[in-house]
């Protein structure tokens, strides 16, 4: 009976020991924020570890980027609030801005967290949006009509240069040949002339 119980506290030992030496799993809450500008955003992190713990928060654009100290930022509007021994840690920050989008990292004694991101946006206004979208349509309807406008220009001016090429190499209508000359007389009448040489058939030609 005195082996089976120097055995169970043996593995009781072993296996507080094994438990001291593994990392700390830290967990931050919420993993996403999604929040309108000017709102006050906290975000938790925490340690399965009790201990004297040391807390640091630190920054990305996004997953995967360098990281930057919030320490080593100047901004008035992020606060720390840290418990060390109970493993608790908070990071607020006030009036949050569209600056203030990103990855935000907690990390405990060189242990860090899965992260939390932050998006930050505009609330829309419903009138604003309304005349926004009525002016791009507006300019949509206005571009086509420039199009169109342009379109048929281009096909009138190639029309007339098509005309004006028809009728540089049109053929002219009359063929006026003869247009300029006279006929030459000899003299007298034409037809009184050619006269004397009719004679009757039978009669002597006047050369024989």
């Amino acid at each position: 009976m005195r082996w089976m119980l120097a055995g169970c506290w043996g593995l009781v030992l072993i296996s507080l020991s094994v438990a001291d030496n593994e990392k700390p799993q830290i967990r931050q809450k919420p993993r996403f924020y999604g929040v309108a500008v000017n709102s006050d955003v906290p975000l938790y992190c925490s340690s399965s570890r009790q201990d004297n713990s040391t807390v640091q928060w630190f920054k990305a654009n996004k997953i995967g980027d360098k990281q930057t100290p919030l320490s080593t930022l100047i901004d008035d509007s992020i606060s720390f609030q840290n418990h060390g021994f109970v493993q608790k840690a908070y990071l607020h920050i006030s009036k949050i801005q569209m600056r203030h989008s990103g990855v935000y990292y907690c990390k405990i004694n060189k242990t860090q967290g899965p992260g939390t991101e932050v998006n930050v946006f505009r609330p829309v206004v419903m009138e604003k949006a309304i005349y926004r979208s009525n002016v791009k349509d507006g300019l949509i309807v206005f571009q086509g009509f420039l199009l169109a406008v342009f379109i048929a220009a281009l096909l009138l001016r190639k029309q007339k240069l098509w005309e004006r090429r028809d009728s540089e190499y049109e053929e002219p209508e009359t063929d006026h040949i003869y247009e300029g000359l006279a006929i030459e007389t000899c003299g007298g009448g034409l037809y009184e002339e050619l006269s004397v040489y009719a004679q009757a058939e039978g009669a002597e030609a006047p050369w024989e």
